[in-house]
């Protein structure tokens, strides 16, 4: 859990504090300071208030987009910061086509988890 940056700020549409976040998951806060603990779900500081945001996208019908924890632990493998798990989770991709975060949402982690496996070659 580290401050953001405003390039990565830029990337991310929306964000939900672990209130919000816990709202819409159906769980109790600590739940989610569990998941972000785990490396399961990323959050960072933002805002005046310095508070724990995770980006909205991450969550979707009730849960944490399927295919988002395999590939977060992909991304980690490889030795990325949580500001460059972002960034490269919300970077359009023309190859895939849309974002990596967009395309789990979509259902096609499959390809999302292929090409962050390439990234460690």
């Amino acid at each position: 859990m580290t401050e953001i940056d405003a390039k990565t700020d830029a990337l991310v549409p929306a964000w939900l504090n672990l209130p919000d976040a816990a709202e819409q998951l159906g769980v109790e806060v600590t739940r989610v300071r569990q998941l972000v603990k785990e490396g399961q779900l990323i959050a960072v500081r933002r805002g005046e208030n310095r508070v724990l945001q995770v980006p909205s996208a991450f969550i979707g019908d009730g849960r944490v987009v399927k295919g988002l924890m395999g590939t977060i632990t992909l991304l980690k493998d490889d030795g990325f910061s949580d500001e460059e798990m972002l960034e490269w989770l919300f970077t359009e991709d023309e190859t895939l086509p849309g974002s990596p975060v967009q395309a789990l949402r979509e259902n096609r982690g499959t390809e999302v988890k292929r090409r962050a496996q390439a990234l460690a070659v």
